[in-house]
């Protein structure tokens, strides 16, 4: 590993707070982060060293500006310096080249289905949020498999509302009816199966296998409440929730007279069409652990041939089969610290602790260096995050300043999740909390950092409570559950010797290096470079 140059003898302890989620909006009543009471932020934001960043679109890997940026990308572009080519960006150009279909994971699925005269299964979110998936990739699959000759496919969609509107699933359905009536003309193509993404299938970081074990059932088994079309299950669970969200559906297995019309058999192939990583691994694991998986009891396994769009973990090389190559992160900061001596710390509580690990360091599990790193994970509250609008800030803020109170630690980093977990909730009350909530605990952590002569760097890797709802001409307000394009804040405090320079179009990119230069660093070459400079 590559160790840092050191650039001047000052050395003093960084802290680097990621408040997730919390954007800078149009400051109007949906605005949680302007009509929360935050005194402390609403202070170092009038500071000298305060400058707002970019957190979405081309800046963070993403295709285009007008991509939302998200947590992921964030971390990874935060924690590798420069800006990385991210798994939608990857996904398309592969698409685009028709490289996807040339991958040996597609060939081995088409084939497998067509000598064994069987079914090929697409299980994804049915969404252009371009998070976790987008709509286009699953449709250009379903051509593509169509054009091969695939005679059967089976589709179970995880339904969003969080990254997109929160009632627009039946948009998308209309989308994939458009595209499928054509195809059946000549082959059999249906939905079999699906529900909301918080419901079912799309858990993280291990917080709840009971998510996994009802997808398995519903996509696998077939066994849940039966409907006899997806549009169907959609239309009664708004007419019996009005105010519901898709990600909240329950799960439903589409059946006719013989019953469900898509239980995973042996002899299918099975693509999972997620691109992102965190809420896809889990369900790559029930079809690719084997015999060693021991979650939940599966009742049964068929023996499919399975692939990811990507491969959700390199380290573990899970899943071992995917259609495009995940995106390479080289040399990421924790590597250089590392190889430096610096010792560091990183915290969060379950739904982001991989956020501040895994995505900061370059997509890959572990440790880079047990000896010079130590790990906190908080374990998150199982309630529903508007319940508990602090989530478990106070927690990862007691943690953090017992590491600053140590003395041991050269750079730190924490990640509040709540703007973005409850921002998803629609919630805009229990947002506004969540938002006050982070205030007093940053604060906290800056007065803690200033009397052991540290800095803080207070960051967001992209927006979402900046922007709960919109009013219609008619006054009707519909809430808002994806993250924004706004910029989002970068305040540095209690660095007196230092000074913003002009970069040009400043982004999550240019942070690394800053701390670098915080930290008493040169940039390592290919970083973009810092925001400050010595005075």
């Amino acid at each position: 590993m590559k160790e840092l140059i050191k650039k001047h003898e000052s050395q003093r302890p960084v802290l680097l707070i990621i408040m997730d989620g919390i954007g800078i909006g149009d400051g109007d009543e949906f605005d949680a982060v302007h009509c929360a009471k935050t005194p402390h932020l609403d202070a170092l934001y009038e500071s000298e060293l305060f400058c707002t960043l970019k957190a979405h679109g081309t800046a963070v890997g993403m295709p285009s500006d007008s991509d939302i940026g998200n947590s992921e990308v964030g971390h990874n572009t935060l924690g590798a310096g420069r800006i990385i080519p991210q798994g939608a960006s990857l996904v398309q150009s592969a698409i685009d080249t028709r490289s996807l279909f040339r991958s040996d994971s597609w060939t081995t699925a088409i084939q497998t289905v067509k000598n064994n005269t069987s079914t090929l299964h697409l299980i994804g979110l049915l969404s252009d949020g371009n998070v976790h998936a987008h709509l286009d990739h699953t449709i250009a699959l379903i051509q593509a498999a169509a054009d091969a000759g695939v005679s059967r496919c089976r589709l179970h969609i995880l339904l969003d509302g969080r990254d997109v509107e929160p009632q627009s699933a039946l948009g998308y359905l209309d989308r994939l009816d458009a595209i499928l009536a054509p195809i059946n003309t000549r082959y059999d193509y249906r939905i079999a199966s699906g529900g909301g993404r918080m419901r079912i299938t799309m858990d993280r970081y291990n917080a709840d296998w009971s998510m996994l074990e009802r997808g398995w059932n519903t996509h696998v088994l077939g066994l849940g409440p039966q409907v006899s079309s997806a549009r169907d299950a959609i239309k009664a669970a708004y007419a019996k929730y009005p105010d519901i969200t898709d990600q909240d559906i329950d799960p439903f297995v589409v059946v006719d007279a013989k019953g469900p019309v898509g239980c995973i058999a042996d002899g299918d192939a099975v693509l999972l069409t997620n691109f992102r990583g965190d809420r896809s691994i889990e369900l790559a694991q029930c079809f690719d652990t084997g015999e060693s998986f021991n979650r939940f009891d599966r009742k049964r396994v068929p023996d499919v041939f399975f692939a990811g769009m990507m491969q959700y973990d390199g380290d573990l090389s899970i899943p071992r089969h995917f259609l495009v190559p995940p995106p390479r992160v080289e040399d990421p900061l924790s590597q250089y610290l590392c190889a430096s001596g610096i010792r560091s710390f990183a915290i969060s509580e379950t739904q982001k602790y991989g956020h501040v690990t895994y995505f900061w360091n370059g997509n890959k599990s572990g440790y880079v260096d047990p000896s010079r790193e130590h790990y906190v994970e908080i374990p998150g509250d199982p309630r529903p995050f508007d319940e508990q609008p602090a989530m478990q800030s106070t927690a990862i803020t007691d943690a953090a300043i017992d590491c600053i109170a140590s003395g041991h630690y050269g750079f730190g980093r924490i990640n509040f999740p709540n703007g973005d977990m409850i921002g998803h909730t629609g919630n805009l009350a229990a947002t506004i909390q969540s938002v006050e909530a982070v205030d007093h605990c940053v604060n906290r952590l800056v007065n803690a950092m200033t009397a052991c002569g540290g800095i803080t760097v207070i960051v967001a890797d992209h927006g979402n409570a900046d922007a709960m709802g919109k009013r219609d001409a008619s006054g009707r307000v519909t809430p808002k559950t994806a993250h924004t394009c706004n910029p989002v804040p970068c305040c540095i405090v209690n660095a007196p010797e230092f000074t913003l320079l002009p970069v040009d179009a400043p982004g999550l990119s240019h942070i690394a290096s800053t701390l670098c230069t915080l930290m008493g660093y040169t940039s390592p070459p290919g970083f973009d470079p810092s925001l400050v400079t010595h005075r």
